[in-house]
């Protein structure tokens, strides 16, 4: 069958994203639009059939590498395969076309693992990369069943916990965008006390306002007595959801806000038709390492594992971050200074 590229619209490209079996929110036009406030050129490239329809693609996000040097992209969540080798090799074309020095590819295999992935990745020459982005282990939730199914699934002090709502007086609304801009305040605090790195106010109300008009995000809070307590973002692409980002206060944690908000997140996911439910983000261990250090270790992201670890999810890594390089030296330059300031920051 001939293929040809394509220039497809937000609409175009949104309905390609939700129909494909590993479709991801990181692939949504929305995102895109998210990224192009921060400093990021969004660039979708589909290869369409005879009859128009996209059939494998990638949206990918290019950036301006210093001492003009050229741009760099990434692609989250991408590719999105053809089951038509022809169409993917187009697509690779394509893709070595787009004006990037290199291009890093984290693809989407935890909802659908292809233990073949690696293999058409070292193909394509790709090559595995010293840098991932996104976090590569996670647990997913089935929300299979009714909500009694998926709460029995839950151990049984997680399961006790969501179910406090009244009995603790907290009550959990949905926000608007003014709420998003406070939430990213308390996520400053929240990194603050645990550790990690967080985005500037304005980064979680861009990322709100552009999936708000689809419906395909939701800002939850919990609060007691007028209080603000815990907040939950969460995103939401064909049968999947994501739980990308939480904060919460320091105030009246004896009323488990966390896990009140983590259930209302759960059954707006479900809701909405979502078959499964991504916690986003555990440490990057095997499951025997992961059970037998969860109860010591309070460092990175073993603090959250404690937490995630109770809705009874499935543990799933991901591939990794592949490298499509263009440019060589350019790439080794990248790399090298990417090395380099880790080893500082160590």
């Amino acid at each position: 069958m001939p293929y040809l590229l394509l220039t497809p619209t937000a609409d175009q490209w949104d309905t390609f994203v939700r129909a494909h079996p590993d479709a991801h929110a990181l692939q949504l036009s929305a995102w895109g639009v998210h990224q192009s406030r921060f400093g990021w050129q969004p660039r979708r490239i589909a290869v369409a059939d005879s009859a128009g329809r996209i059939v494998a693609g990638a949206q990918i996000l290019l950036r301006r590498l210093p001492l003009g040097l050229g741009r760099r992209a990434y692609a989250p969540a991408a590719p999105l395969f053809s089951e038509d080798e022809a169409a993917n090799a187009l697509l690779w074309r394509a893709l070595r076309a787009c004006g990037a020095a290199f291009i890093k590819f984290e693809p989407c295999d935890w909802y659908r693992p292809r233990p073949d992935l690696p293999d058409r990745l070292l193909q394509a020459d790709l090559r595995p990369s010293p840098q991932t982005v996104q976090i590569p282990r996670t647990l997913v939730l089935d929300l299979s069943g009714t909500e009694e199914d998926i709460l029995k699934r839950m151990n049984q002090s997680t399961r006790y916990k969501c179910r406090l709502g009244q009995k603790k007086a907290v009550v959990v609304r949905q926000g608007d965008s003014a709420d998003a801009l406070r939430f990213g305040a308390l996520m400053q605090l929240t990194a603050q006390r645990d550790g990690f790195r967080a985005y500037p106010p304005e980064y979680y109300q861009s990322a709100y306002d552009a999936f708000a008009p689809s419906g395909e995000v939701v800002l939850l809070i919990a609060a007691h007595d007028g209080h603000d307590l815990a907040g939950a973002m969460i995103f939401r692409c064909g049968e999947n959801a994501y739980y990308f980002y939480g904060a919460s206060s320091d105030a009246e944690r004896n009323r488990m806000p966390t896990y009140i908000l983590q259930w209302e997140a759960i059954r707006w996911a479900k809701a909405h038709g979502a078959q499964r439910y991504d916690l986003w983000g555990i440490p990057d261990a095997d499951e025997a390492t992961l059970e037998a250090e969860f109860e010591r270790r309070e460092d990175g992201l073993w603090g959250v594992y404690k937490f995630k670890r109770g809705f009874g999810g499935a543990v799933r890594r991901s591939v990794g971050a592949w490298d499509l390089i263009n440019k060589r030296a350019i790439y080794a330059l990248y790399t090298w200074a990417i090395q380099r300031r880790s080893r500082n920051k160590a």
